[in-house]
């Protein structure tokens, strides 16, 4: 009895310390629902995602493969009704590769732990901010240049230094 006890507990367990100690992205992976980035794909250099997709006032997360580089992003619309968009990276902690998660308000630097305003989100840069992607709505899609997404290479590893 006590092994079948043990056999229940253990992956609850290790669950939990996966969510505590390197946030939810990790439990969800260790339970098998898989990545927390959508892919997309460049389209005669640019990348387009329906508008409907990113409302509601939650981050969605997406990578795109930009020459050989799994670029990674987020877009959200803040309750405001701007659009915002940023690399799931930043200038300070970027080589760790965590990016950022939601809570409520504010993107928190899975890496530091720093929390920032969701309405700020593309406008602020530097330091451990969420760094600005360009992008321009048309015709009910938020579209995302290549040459937008190279900016953000050195994010991430097989980029441009």
């Amino acid at each position: 009895m006590k092994k079948l006890l043990l056999s229940l507990a253990l992956p609850a367990v290790v669950v939990t310390l996966a969510a505590v100690l390197d946030g939810p992205a990790t439990a969800r992976a260790f339970l098998g629902f898989g990545e927390r980035h959508a892919s997309v794909a460049l389209r005669d250099g640019v990348v387009t995602i329906p508008l409907a997709d990113v409302s509601g006032g939650t981050a969605k997360f997406y990578t795109v493969k930009v020459h050989g580089t799994d670029v990674r992003f987020f877009i959200l619309t803040t309750p405001d009704g701007v659009t915002r968009s940023a690399f799931d990276a930043c200038d300070v902690c970027y080589p760790a590769r965590k990016g950022y998660e939601q809570d409520g308000p504010d993107m928190i630097c899975r890496n530091c732990g720093l929390r920032f305003r969701e309405d700020l989100v593309g406008e602020v840069r530097g330091g451990c901010n969420p760094s600005p992607l360009a992008h321009e709505l048309a015709d009910g899609t938020i579209r995302i240049t290549e040459a937008a997404l190279m900016e953000g290479l050195r994010y991430f590893p097989g980029g441009a230094s």
